[in-house]
């Protein structure tokens, strides 16, 4: 009897390749009103045309140091290799990458598994945190596709894994692999995770609180205590606070000399973590007579696979 196929889709962001890629790519993430709402839904593209037009050359210049581009989408589609490998022994999978705002887009993803007859799919969203921002809009988009392709299909999706063991050693371990860096000195974590409009979290959003579950779980493998703080504001809402420059500041004051910074609602090294992190902020600390580090991202660490894996595996 043949075993039965079954489909893995990982849903990710994406981000430009390229610096001709960068304004195209603005335009699809301020095009999601999942993102942000500008105006009435009939000007939501417009709006997005026109903000994506304005900021594209500024984000250009901050993609052009990390070397022309985000290699979100190269480190996704290699976890997705590493995945497919690691779960061959256990039956027939066929992994997948589905990028919100670039490509590979959800339809190609799908279309990759239609024509290998495949209609059991399970859908790992690549963001630990529930956000609707996020794991939301990533699988809205994908269910919308599923709904304009095929009415056949069972579908799993894993709405959350931030108290998942592999994914909670994974972050504790390279935790304390930066920390031999400080040669034991005095040293404070600072998690970073990707900011987002307090309106969220008023409507019921979880992602600050499954973050906290997430550290909770990594301090108690780390006896390390840190404090939590957040990146990347954009637009002229309320965000979640202390941003980290913000926090940056505060532990100046405080006369704190060591900090070692984790990404940690990120899988994957892109933008935030290459540019924002170990040069923004590195440079911000160093200013301020403090030094910086940051721990690695999740990227292919054989451990963070395994991770992904039993995920798949508990469905």
């Amino acid at each position: 009897m043949q075993k039965e196929q079954t489909g893995v889709v990982l849903l990710n962001m994406g981000g430009p390749e390229k610096l001709a890629d960068v304004r195209p790519f603005l335009y699809n993430l301020f095009s999601d009103r999942e993102i942000i709402r500008l105006g009435p839904s009939c000007m939501q593209k417009p709006l997005a045309w026109f903000i994506s037009r304005r900021r594209a050359p500024k984000s250009m210049k901050t993609y052009e140091k990390i070397g022309g581009g985000s290699p979100l989408t190269k480190i996704t589609l290699s976890q997705g290799k590493a995945l497919e490998e690691m779960l061959r022994e256990h039956g027939d999978y066929t992994v997948v990458s589905a990028m919100r705002y670039w490509f590979p887009n959800t339809e190609t993803a799908l279309n990759t598994l239609f024509k290998k007859g495949i209609t059991k799919i399970i859908a790992l969203p690549l963001y630990p945190h529930y956000s609707r921002a996020t794991t939301g809009s990533s699988v809205r988009e994908l269910k919308n596709t599923l709904s304009t392709m095929s009415s056949n299909v069972d579908l799993t999706v894993i709405d959350s894994w931030q108290n998942e063991p592999g994914y909670v050693a994974t972050v504790a371990a390279n935790i304390i692999k930066a920390a031999t860096a400080f040669e034991q000195k005095d040293v404070q974590v600072v998690y970073s995770a990707h900011s987002l409009p307090v309106s969220f979290i008023e409507d019921g959003d979880p992602y600050v609180d499954h973050i906290k579950e997430t550290i909770k779980l990594v301090e108690k493998i780390t006896n390390l205590s840190g404090k939590l703080c957040f990146q990347s504001r954009s637009g002229p809402v309320e965000w979640l606070s202390p941003s980290t420059p913000e926090m940056l500041g505060m532990l100046a004051a405080e006369g704190c000399k060591n900090i070692l910074m984790v990404p940690i609602s990120f899988v994957s090294d892109h933008v935030e973590t290459l540019y924002e992190i170990d040069m923004l902020y590195h440079d911000q600390a160093s200013e301020l007579g403090m030094r910086l580090q940051s721990s690695e991202s999740m990227n292919c660490n054989p451990t963070f696979i395994s991770c992904l894996k039993d995920l798949i595996l508990a469905v």
